[in-house]
């Protein structure tokens, strides 16, 4: 087969190299066990309004920054200061079971305001100054991944923070068509090819590599999970079908130790109000069912869910009813036997903000990763964070 022929007469290669749904990993790398805790990821993207998701209900100045965006009605109070968001209504039974630790003033030292660079600092686990290719979670499966299935992206690009040194999870939105691909005819032909050539020192032996990993890891993937498909309702939407197939994955006893998925939308410079209600409405039915449908299959106790933004937004409202990039922002935590449930710490002064008119951080993001790495995934951050984090005491 003919190169030339090779990238012209197949749309598959198109989508296989030019967009990374599938990626590499390296059959002979050499890992440890890689356990049996999953961590669950789910990134608001665009930066959440932290302010009117954890609300100061009892706190004038956050009104008085808010004349027309301060939420003062149906707001779920949480202690006699804090209050969750009215669209958060489906994770009440979280907080009042114990399932639920709010992290409150997440941040990172000299905080940049960049949608793109902000996200590739949360997602490599790097300094604001530091500039790192590969992601926190990576590099967790450098150490410990042997499949690339050991990482699963709902979606049809892998983010960095799955992107390894030497090894990556897999991305897929739709691991039905990412089976039926794999099964193509002329895939399959490729890969003849591959084998009668012997090109692995050629130099589109990579991408022949990719496509055996791609077959591999699609089989697996569906023969496994078929077997365990979800009874549990969830909402008819993009976010909803994500948190389904991660639950028939964890349910299915899929050999995967991270789960990655992401809810588009929160970039909220003008009429924030219904817009961020709609979000967070999506996000909280989602995670409920997602929560219901793990207990129901005695899968939520090995199960850990991180929720994150970017970054958060500015205190005070703008004047098209929205509000501009900021910095802290709270993190939401869902699992079962937290060490510290609840608000695991007050939300930062609002009398006292730093020289943006932003909430200043008191816990470093980092912190929360080492955490997540030593306590629940139970190994070292040696190589996976760059630079020494207290641990916290949520898990």
């Amino acid at each position: 087969m003919e190169r030339r022929d090779f990238l012209r007469n197949s749309a598959l290669a198109s989508s296989l190299f030019f967009v990374p749904n599938f990626v590499r990993a390296f059959e002979d790398f050499e890992a440890k066990s890689i356990g049996y805790k999953r961590l669950v990821i789910i990134q608001l993207s665009g930066g959440n309004d932290g302010l009117n998701t954890i609300i100061p209900y009892n706190n004038d100045l956050y009104y008085n920054a808010r004349p027309t965006l301060g939420i003062k009605n149906d707001v779920i109070k949480l202690n006699d200061e804090l209050a969750l968001h009215p669209s958060l209504k489906p994770l009440q039974h979280l907080y009042d079971s114990g399932e639920l630790s709010i992290i409150n003033n997440v941040g990172y030292p000299n905080p940049v305001r960049s949608h793109f660079r902000s996200m590739d600092i949360w997602q490599s686990g790097s300094s604001s100054d530091e500039y790192l290719q590969s992601g926190w979670l990576g590099r967790f499966l450098d150490k410990h991944g042997k499949h690339p299935y050991n990482a699963i992206e709902l979606d049809e690009t892998l983010s960095l923070a799955l992107k390894g040194k030497t090894f990556n999870g897999i991305a897929t939105n739709d691991y039905r068509a990412l089976y039926k691909t794999a099964r193509d005819p002329y895939f399959q032909n490729v890969l003849n090819y591959y084998n009668d050539q012997h090109l692995s020192e050629h130099n589109l032996g990579y991408l022949y590599k990719n496509m055996i990993d791609a077959k591999s890891s699609a089989n697996y993937i569906y023969e496994t999970t078929k077997v365990k498909l979800s009874q549990e309702d969830y909402p008819q939407n993009k976010f909803g079908k994500q948190l389904k197939s991660t639950a028939q994955f964890i349910n299915s006893g899929l050999d995967t130790k991270v789960f990655y998925n992401a809810l588009d939308g929160f970039d909220t410079h003008a009429n924030q109000q219904n817009q961020q209600k709609r979000l967070l409405s999506i996000y909280a039915e989602a995670l409920s069912s997602f929560v219901k449908d793990l207990k129901r299959n005695g899968t939520f106790e090995d199960t850990l869910i991180l929720t994150f933004s970017e970054f958060g937004r500015r205190v005070r409202q703008n004047a098209a009813n929205g509000t501009d990039h900021g910095s802290a922002n709270n993190v939401f935590v869902v699992g079962k036997n937290l060490k510290t449930a609840g608000v695991y710490n007050q939300l930062s002064s609002l009398s006292d903000l730093d020289d943006n008119g932003d909430l200043k951080f008191t816990v470093d993001f980092r912190q929360i990763y080492a955490t997540i790495i030593e306590n629940w995934l139970e190994t070292s951050t040696d190589g996976i964070i760059s630079s020494p984090q207290k641990t916290l005491n949520f898990i």
